[in-house]
């Protein structure tokens, strides 16, 4: 394998450092009179205190800021299934991302277990340390079904960062988008491809917001009410809530006079110049697989795409669920927020949108950046009004 400039660097990075993160004690200095109401015979007391009133291990420990980042490794990044050791450099990655950003302590959970009621079973067994818990980069639709028990089981929120996460990035970065080529999310043709966790997510908070005409393709070509081959309980439910016009064929076919192309399909140069032309005019081309896009922002620029974004930070308009999770999972914290819900995404979706001022808004400059400080506080004040 030829390794390009960055992948050199990170990979020898990551040999320097020996891992990303480390667990450290909020004491700065211990003192040795502190050992005894840290640990033994002091802390016997705070035990009592939580056994005989549960609701205060809220106070007295930090579950609270605890955050569990789990995985099978069975999907990562847009290489596959590379199983639970492959897939630690990412949930370490976003670990410090959640610490950065977000001052909480996450916790890389690989699991060496694909099952789904094992996954199940052991979130459910360390769910007394965390706060909330992060799914991640596992396949669908195990994953989906894995979200769904959970949310009916754990008292504590369940984020699904590749549905969640990626669905509000991706309504953001739309949002003001279709500012600059002056579209209304109700009349516009949008295609997604790809229908796994991210496409589905994407898919069901886009119609939620408003948008009329959605077409979602997977492997097998557009999805629609009927279609037989290679069918889910999930791509049945998007089928009944999509392509009213019951389009069939490939990704080119139904491509035609499209307004924006919103790629999740983990799939490398999947779209070419072509195809691009034949969308309308003014098209928005949203590229989102890593580590590599489904097609080059520079051929989508020369083939007529008005606006490019990518989920790479090697290129501008950074439309990646790194730039959501760390800040609306801050939120859910302080607020203790139980369930995910639609109108939570839509208000942080709006939130990230609206922290770049209009003027500021051009064509590759669509989405704030990580470091931008507004952020945060806008995602506060839209989800506080939320959770008054």
């Amino acid at each position: 394998m030829v390794l390009d400039s960055n992948s050199k660097k990170a990979i020898a990075l990551h040999k320097l450092l020996k891992g990303k993160i480390i667990v450290t004690g909020k004491i700065r200095k211990l003192k040795r009179n502190q050992i005894k109401l840290i640990y033994t015979p002091g802390v016997a007391a705070v035990c009592e205190e939580i056994f005989h009133h549960p609701e205060k291990k809220w106070d007295y420990t930090s579950k609270g800021n605890n955050v569990a980042i789990v995985t099978d490794g069975t999907r990562i990044l847009g290489l596959g299934n590379i199983g639970p050791y492959a897939a630690l450099p990412v949930m370490e990655g976003k670990a410090v991302l959640y610490r950065e950003f977000g001052s909480i302590s996450a916790f890389p959970i690989c699991l060496n277990e694909t099952n789904k009621e094992k996954i199940i079973a052991a979130i459910k067994a360390i769910e007394p340390a965390f706060g909330a818990i992060n799914l991640e980069d596992i396949e669908s639709p195990k994953v989906l079904e894995i979200s769904e028990e959970l949310e009916k089981s754990l008292s504590i929120p369940v984020f699904h960062d590749d549905r969640h996460g990626t669905s509000v990035v991706a309504l953001a970065a739309l949002l003001n988008s279709l500012k600059l080529v002056n579209k209304q999310l109700q009349s516009i043709k949008i295609v997604v491809a790809g229908a796994g966790s991210a496409g589905y997510g994407i898919t069901k908070l886009l119609i939620a917001a408003g948008c009329k005409n959605i077409i979602v393709t997977d492997s097998d070509g557009a999805i629609y009410k009927g279609r037989t081959k290679n069918m889910s309980k999930y791509k049945n439910e998007l089928a009944n809530i999509t392509n009213s016009k019951r389009e069939k064929g490939e990704l080119f076919d139904v491509m035609k006079n499209a307004d924006v192309f919103i790629g999740v399909s983990g799939r490398k140069d999947l779209l070419n110049g072509e195809i691009i032309k034949q969308m309308n005019k003014d098209s928005i081309i949203f590229a989102l697989t890593n580590p590599t896009p489904e097609v080059k922002p520079s051929i989508a620029k020369a083939s007529g795409a008005k606006i490019v974004a990518t989920g790479s930070y090697l290129y501008p308009n950074k439309v990646n669920n790194a730039l959501v999770f760390p800040h609306i999972m801050r939120v859910i914290l302080d607020k203790k927020v139980k369930k995910i819900t639609t109108d939570l995404l839509i208000a942080t979706a709006q939130a990230i949108a609206n922290t770049i001022p209009e003027k500021k808004l051009h064509c590759d400059n669509i989405i704030p950046d990580m470091y931008n400080k507004n952020m945060q506080k806008n995602i506060f004040r839209a989800l506080s009004k939320l959770y008054a």
